[in-house]
């Protein structure tokens, strides 16, 4: 239990509460760097939170945010099909967050606060009508200072400590074995500006580079020729990762490693004409993909004869319903991704 001086102290400051995390996702104290008070405690008094406290002083923390990172995705529901996000994501880390970019929402993303990383992220697919933008990589301010700009930003230097605490930096991928894998990439993306918001940190997870440039690589460019050969309307897309069980894994001791990569599409309105082999595709379409070579073969075999370079980041296609299942026994939690199934 808190003693009644820290609930006290944390009461009076919580409007200027800065969350640090550490290496196993643990709260290890709080800081009140912003209202520049210093609470000092003995080694012996040091707090052994429960989860219980934890999940409290997240939803404290959590009632700070304004603007577009908040509770919910009120301000972004036209990236979900029928305004409708997921149902079954429920825990009290999760972060819904509208990605704002020059003043306008491009997507949207559920960022788990403790794995520093994005639990999805979800979008209306666009053909691309230029090259793949080079920009600096941006994080979310919101996520660090409650009152801060709604806009992401380019990261800078020196980097403010309540950022580096708050959210995955440049530097966690620095000497790591893993790329910036997009959850929504920009290919999906239709204008320069579209695909310039996806290079923020809260859309990428730690990805092998044989899975983001080789079968993962194909399954986005797969889902863009249906989308261009099928679809009459809106796409709908929600791509994520599956964090390793029973314990995470880490780079920087800081950013969770992804054990899959998963995605799913809402394509409601497609031609009635259409062979039956792509008929299986429609209205919904998902797949798994593996990030770890090593990884068991329950949900997705390796295939042997497959090239070594690529050997072991399978990607294996299935229904909406079977992708929901496996997402449901992995996290925990009933999982629903479109709205009546995308009918």
């Amino acid at each position: 239990m808190l003693d009644a001086e820290w609930t006290e102290n944390i009461r009076k400051y919580r409007s200027c509460l800065t969350l640090e995390l550490c290496q196993r996702g643990k709260l290890c104290f709080l800081k009140f760097q912003s209202c520049r008070l210093t609470y000092s405690m003995s080694q012996r008094k040091m707090l052994q939170l429960s989860t219980g406290a934890l999940l409290l002083l997240l939803s404290w923390f959590g009632g700070l945010v304004l603007g577009e990172v908040s509770r919910d995705f009120s301000k972004c529901l036209e990236f979900f099909y029928d305004r409708s996000p997921p149902q079954g994501f429920n825990a009290e880390v999760y972060q819904p967050i509208c990605q704002r970019y020059k003043n306008q929402y491009h997507f949207a993303s559920l960022y788990h606060r403790v794995h520093r990383t994005p639990l999805y992220s979800a979008y209306t697919l666009g053909p691309a009508d230029g090259k793949r933008p080079n920009i600096s990589w941006m994080y979310e301010p919101q996520l660090a200072f409650s009152r801060a700009s709604s806009e992401m930003t380019p990261f800078h230097t020196p980097l403010d400590q309540n950022v580096i605490e708050s959210q995955a930096v440049l530097q966690d991928y620095k000497e790591s074995n893993y790329t910036k894998g997009h959850l929504n990439p920009s290919m999906h993306q239709k204008t320069k500006e579209n695909r310039e918001a996806t290079f923020t940190l809260t859309n990428i997870v730690p990805q092998i580079a044989a899975s983001n440039s080789g079968p993962w690589n194909r399954l986005e460019k797969e889902v863009m020729r249906k989308f261009n050969m099928f679809c009459e309307g809106p796409m709908y897309v929600i791509t994520g990762a599956l964090p390793y069980e029973p314990e995470a894994r880490w780079i920087n001791n800081r950013v969770s490693v992804p054990e899959y990569m998963w995605s799913a599409y809402c394509c409601p309105t497609y031609k009635s004409k259409i062979s039956e082999s792509e008929r299986k595709s429609f209205p919904t379409y998902a797949a798994v993909g593996r990030n770890d070579q090593d990884s068991g073969e329950e949900i997705v075999p390796v295939n042997v004869k497959a090239r070594i370079s690529v050997r072991g980041y399978d990607v294996k296609r299935m229904t909406l319903e079977a992708l929901e299942d496996i997402l449901g026994k992995r996290l925990g939690m009933p999982i629903s991704l479109f709205a009546g199934q995308c009918h």
